[in-house]
């Protein structure tokens, strides 16, 4: 086990796309107006700890089912597939809602923060990458999403209602880009290498 800082970058990248934090500020503002406050640390913890615990316990989890990492990577590439194309076409094919005062922990912490395609990434990453470079990119990331909610107003000041519509569209055509690479790389195809 060892640092490797392309590594941390990489999976920062995923993990930041996925994530996709300030392409969130939107449905974070509409839960803010509802609900007042989202308090931002412990939306922040309860995410991280949801990650931590996929992180170190999903593939014994998965072997319960009789899963290996490779298979969980390769349907988790179709999760960042239908994701990336949510972000790109501005079509809504996973539904957040927010019941009462739980919208700072739910659908904030998850699964906005932690969903379906951040714990599927963690997981299929795992195939891929050391456990200790995807733990630091992921604190990383978790510094971020704490900053964001933080200044959320400020963010949506600064970037605009078209600032945040490009920035969904772009980290979109990445998300379709790590659907392709994870796909290709559980299932050995090799194009043009």
């Amino acid at each position: 086990m060892h640092i490797n800082f392309l590594e941390i970058f990489a999976v920062f990248m995923v993990l930041f796309a996925i994530i996709d934090i300030f392409g969130s500020i939107p449905i974070i503002l509409s839960i803010k107006s509802k609900i007042g406050n989202i308090y931002p640390g412990k939306t922040t913890l309860v995410a991280y700890g949801i990650m931590l615990l996929f992180l170190f316990i999903g593939e014994p989890l998965l072997g319960i089912f009789g899963v290996d990492v490779s298979s969980f990577a390769i349907a988790g590439s179709f999760v960042l597939l239908l994701i990336g194309m949510e972000m790109i076409l501005g079509i809504e094919l996973f539904r957040n809602e927010s019941t009462g005062s739980s919208g700072a922990i739910v659908p904030i912490a998850f699964p906005i923060i932690a969903g379906a395609g951040s714990i599927t990434s963690l997981l299929s990453l795992k195939a891929e990458y050391e456990t200790i470079n995807i733990l630091i990119a992921l604190t990383l990331n978790i510094l971020i999403v704490y900053m964001v909610l933080r200044l959320t107003d400020f963010f949506e000041k600064i970037l605009g209602p078209s600032g945040l519509h490009i920035l969904r569209k772009f980290f979109g055509i990445i998300l379709l880009a790590i659907a392709v690479k994870l796909f290709m790389s559980n299932t050995g195809i090799d194009l043009g290498r």
